[in-house]
C-alpha cells in the first residue's frame, strides 16, 4: 500500500518562500506522474502543478513563474518549491499519485489514485 506523506508547509510572509517535500512508503515513484493540488478554506481543490516520467512539468496559471516542481527519482521524494507567495496561497497542500490506468490531464485531480494527508501553508499579508 502507497504512501504518500507531505511536508515543509508553514506560516511565510508574503513575498517568501517554501519548499514542500512529499515523500512515499510502500513503492517508487519514479515512473508516476506526480501532482500537487491544493484546497483553500471554502473552495474547491485545485491543481498546481505536477511532474511526469521524463522531467515535464505542467503549472496551474497561479504558479507558473513562482512554483517549481522537481522530483528526485532516486531517492523517491517530489519538491514543490514556492517562491513570492501571496495570502492568496494559503491552502493545504497535497501530493498524489497519477494513476498508471488514467489517461487524463495530469491537471484533474480524478485521474490521481493515492493522495497524501496534505501540509498546511498560511502566507500573511
Amino acid at each position: 500500500q502507497v504512501q504518500l506523506v507531505e511536508s515543509g508547509g508553514g506560516w511565510v510572509q508574503a513575498g517568501g518562500s517554501l519548499r514542500l517535500s512529499c515523500a512515499a512508503s510502500g513503492g517508487a515513484l519514479s515512473r508516476y506522474t506526480m501532482g500537487w493540488f491544493r484546497q483553500a478554506p471554502g473552495k474547491e481543490r485545485e491543481f498546481v502543478a505536477a511532474t511526469r516520467k521524463g522531467g515535464i512539468t505542467y503549472y496551474a496559471a497561479s504558479a507558473t513563474g513562482r512554483f517549481t516542481i522537481s522530483r528526485d527519482n532516486a531517492k523517491n521524494p517530489v519538491y514543490l518549491q514556492m517562491n513570492s507567495l501571496k495570502p492568496e496561497d494559503t491552502a493545504v497542500y497535497y501530493c498524489a499519485r497519477k494513476s498508471l490506468l488514467s489517461s487524463s490531464s495530469p491537471a484533474y485531480g480524478d485521474a490521481y489514485d493515492y493522495w497524501g494527508q496534505g501540509t498546511h501553508v498560511t502566507v500573511s499579508s
